[in-house]
């Protein structure tokens, strides 16, 4: 039996502007099934049934209005929620915070500015933990978001809810953001493609800065097809953005369409953390991708050491400032997560000049990076050591414990925000069994493992190239017919 959460984005689309499915029945799906999986899920922190159901309206409207639906916007009437880390005009916005538990959005981010244009309708905020600095969602203004392959499990983060609501069925994709990883983090825990663009090719205004130029927003989506279509939507550039990618040719989504050549790959399976050590399957899952590359033609090489793990406590230091940036009064300080206070501490004590001597060894070693990088059409690494963790794996320890596991959880994907390269997370495997802890990886269908994701990275303005390789590994792998057991409930 298909139900309506089993359609892709792009098929939604499509049956909407036919005619064949009305946004009213679409989001009234949705809002059914978050509000009776969403307690075990943990993905939204707020549902806008209203809002949600008013543009369903509006958008069903539309489409009898429309002299030529084909020639409505590309998600027109498709329920897309934001991220608890960006605006909305009208809807709460707690940034995973109690000190913002009650705020209410005064403006819309310009990447929910896009989202409008392109007609999706907003199901609700999908839950961040406190301002999004760690890898896992446990905040204290929503429950914590669980990956539903293994409810006991995190979503990870910072983009947890978001991937938690679209693993689940409670969303069809959704807006995530990435900082150091918070779109591929969970995306690989949870089963899904996420996009981390090129720096400067999505907006973060009109109210976040771009700073280090680490952060960016994107797409998580249950197929490459769906993450390029909204990071089609999203890729915009706007007034005041510090950064730009370069131009790309066509569509994103029409990347998804055309087959990707043969691609010179790298391949590393080195963290960048001192004392790291890779899960089994997470190495099983990579060395199988390596060997489908190879099958499906590519030449696959290892990769020469670049971005070492000198340059480290230089993405410490710098994240420790980014965590000052979010404006708390002091006499609401108390109200901050032990890490957040810990690592607000740690940047309130770091100088400027200590500052720009950090973001100056960073841009040095990408100088010297490139040329290698560069030699390259993509690079393969496990998009995390781990398996997904337990609930309250890192949130239940003192800072600084809590702030090494979540190193060695991922240290492979913040090097690409420092770069400001692309990077996608593939989810091509799951562990066998549900614990996470024997056996290979195993390629798509049946089971009930837990996903393994593997990460791409790109040329700078390389996004078409990863987008194509993709869905080249979707075709090769298919992975949608592997479903939670929520899914059907």
């Amino acid at each position: 039996m298909t139900h309506i959460h089993d359609l892709s984005v792009t098929r939604m689309a499509e049956a909407v502007r036919s005619g064949e499915l009305s946004p009213v029945e679409l989001t009234d799906h949705y809002l059914d099934r978050i509000e009776r999986l969403d307690p075990q899920v943990g993905a939204y922190v707020t549902v806008t049934a209203e809002i949600a159901r008013e543009q369903a309206r509006q958008a069903e409207k539309a489409v009898s209005a429309a002299p030529d639906p084909a020639a409505l916007p590309p998600l027109h009437g498709v329920p897309v929620p934001i991220k608890d880390l960006n605006m909305v005009s009208g809807v709460r916005a707690t940034y995973g915070s109690d000190v913002f538990a009650d705020m209410t959005g005064f403006l819309d981010d310009n990447v929910v500015s896009l989202l409008r244009q392109a007609g999706s309708v907003l199901l609700g905020k999908t839950s961040a933990p406190e301002f999004g600095l760690p890898c896992y969602t446990e905040s204290a203004v929503a429950p914590p978001a669980r990956t539903p392959w293994d409810l006991t499990r995190s979503a990870g983060g910072s983009s947890g809810g978001a991937a938690a609501a679209v693993a689940a069925g409670l969303a069809p994709a959704a807006q995530g953001s990435d900082g150091g990883g918070s779109i591929r983090i969970p995306s690989s825990v949870c089963g899904l493609v996420g996009i981390k663009p090129t720096r400067g090719r999505v907006s973060q205004g009109p109210i976040i800065p771009d700073l280090f130029g680490l952060s960016t927003n994107g797409p998580i989506a249950r197929t490459v097809r769906d993450a390029a279509l909204l990071l089609d939507v999203m890729a915009v550039p706007m007034p005041g953005d510090v950064y730009a990618a370069p131009p790309v040719e066509g569509t994103f989504l029409s990347c998804a369409d055309r087959a990707p050549g043969r691609l010179r790959i790298a391949r590393s399976r080195e963290p960048a953390v001192p004392g790291t050590v890779v899960h089994p399957d997470c190495v099983a899952a990579y060395d199988a991708a390596s060997a489908l590359l190879e099958e499906l033609g590519h030449e696959v090489v290892e990769l020469p050491p670049v971005l070492g793990s000198d340059l480290v406590p230089h993405f410490e230091l710098l994240w420790g400032v980014m965590a000052t940036m979010t404006p708390v009064p002091d006499d609401k300080e108390h109200l901050l997560q032990p890490l957040t206070r810990w690592l607000r501490e740690r940047g309130r004590a770091t100088s400027a000049t200590r500052l720009f001597q950090a973001q100056a060894a960073l841009q040095a070693a990408l100088r010297t990076a490139f040329p290698v990088m560069d030699e390259f059409d993509a690079i393969l690494h496990p998009t995390l050591a781990q398996p997904p963790v337990p609930v309250g794996y890192f949130h239940d320890r003192e800072p600084a414990e809590n702030f090494q596991r979540q190193k060695d959880f991922t240290p492979f994907c913040a090097a690409y925000n420092v770069s400001g390269q692309p990077a996608v997370n593939v989810p091509l495997y799951w562990s066998e069994g549900g614990s996470g802890e024997s056996g290979a990886p195993s390629p798509g269908g049946g089971g009930e493992g837990l996903p393994i994701g593997i990460m791409l990275a790109g040329r700078l303005g390389g996004e078409g190239t990863l987008i194509s390789l993709a869905a080249q590994l979707e075709e090769a792998r298919p992975w949608l017919g592997r479903k939670p057991a929520i899914w059907d409930a």
